[in-house]
C-alpha cells in the first residue's frame, strides 16, 4: 500500500515557498529516506524537463551551476548522489529543519510513521551576513 505525503518548503516566518507530493511504498521511513526521496524527485524532474530554474532543497555546487547556465543551449545533468549528500550535510549542520505533522525531527535515523496526507515541512534557514 502506498502513502502520499505533502512536502512544503516554508520560510522561518511560515511563508509557503514551494509544495510537492511524494509517494512512498511503505508507511514507515527514516528522515534520511525522506530526504533521499525528495532530492531524487527534484533532480529527476529537473533532468527530464530542463527548466530554467532548479528548485531544490539544496542548490548545485558552483561547477554544476556554471554548466547549467540558462544562456547555454544544452544543459548538463544534475548529479542525484551529489545533491543527496549535500542535503544530508546541510541537514546535519542545521541548514534546514524538518517538521512532520508539526513535530520536529532532528536525527537522520529517526523513523517516521507516515499517514495518508501527512504534512512534512522543510524550513530552510538563511545564514546571517557579516558575522
Amino acid at each position: 500500500m502506498s502513502t502520499t505525503i505533502t512536502i512544503r518548503d516554508t520560510t522561518p516566518t511560515g511563508q509557503l515557498e514551494h509544495e510537492l507530493k511524494l509517494v512512498f511504498q511503505t508507511s514507515v521511513v527514516t528522515v534520511e529516506d525522506l530526504i533521499r526521496a525528495r532530492v531524487c524527485q527534484e533532480v529527476e524532474s529537473y533532468n527530464e524537463e530542463k527548466p530554467n530554474y532548479f528548485r531544490s532543497l539544496v542548490q548545485p555546487v558552483e561547477a554544476e551551476r556554471l554548466l547549467n547556465d540558462p544562456k547555454l543551449r544544452k544543459r548538463k545533468q544534475i548529479d542525484v548522489e551529489q545533491q543527496y549528500y549535500l542535503a544530508l550535510d546541510f541537514f546535519q549542520k542545521n541548514g534546514f529543519f524538518i517538521l512532520v505533522d508539526d513535530q520536529q525531527v532532528t536525527e537522520l535515523s529517526t523513523e517516521i510513521s507516515l499517514k495518508e496526507n501527512s504534512q512534512v515541512t522543510f524550513i530552510k534557514l538563511t545564514p546571517l551576513v557579516g558575522g
